[in-house]
């Protein structure tokens, strides 16, 4: 298999797994916060490049949201990709810089702060399907950052699912 094919997102997505690897998030979050083991923020960075990079293909996290909790919560409600490729990014950003503040520097407030950003917009994303990197990508999308062929169900009403916000 060629490496772009080994490397590349799914489109659409499952809302349902994108939803529950949110809440594994959250639980990492929590957890790193808690105990500060600034380590696991670098994990939670990690995590987020692997999905990146190409899905759940080698995200421990986003295998288990895939192949064991997703299917359990019904039948799947497919959205599309490069808005949560997106928001991917952003929660790699965040846990990186977060890592980098605490582990780097010893900038543990920061640090602590930037994951609390990151659990409150993940909480919202797995709790209520709201995802802030999908909105912010909708609005790079309509200032004409983001080119509308980039994701052809996000710039066309139309080819979009109906809203549910409950799994």
């Amino acid at each position: 298999m060629p490496v772009r094919g080994v490397l590349s997102f799914p489109n659409p997505v499952n809302e349902k797994a994108a939803r529950s690897v949110a809440a594994g998030v959250v639980l990492l979050g929590v957890v790193t916060l808690a105990t500060q083991w600034w380590w696991l923020a670098a994990v939670m960075a990690v995590g987020f490049a692997l999905r990146v990079a190409a899905g759940p293909r080698f995200s421990p996290l986003g295998r288990l949201a895939v192949h064991v909790v997703a299917p359990r919560l019904g039948a799947p409600r497919m959205v599309p990709g490069p808005p949560k490729r997106f928001a991917q990014t952003v929660g790699l950003v965040t846990s990186a810089a977060a890592a980098v503040a605490a582990l780097g520097f010893g900038a543990t407030t920061v640090a602590s702060v930037l994951l609390g950003v990151l659990v409150v917009f993940a909480t919202l994303e797995a709790a209520v399907g709201f995802c802030a990197g999908c909105w912010a990508f909708g609005h790079l999308m309509r200032l004409g950052v983001i080119p509308e062929e980039t994701c052809a169900a996000c710039a066309d009403l139309s080819l979009r699912p109906r809203q549910h916000n409950l799994v």
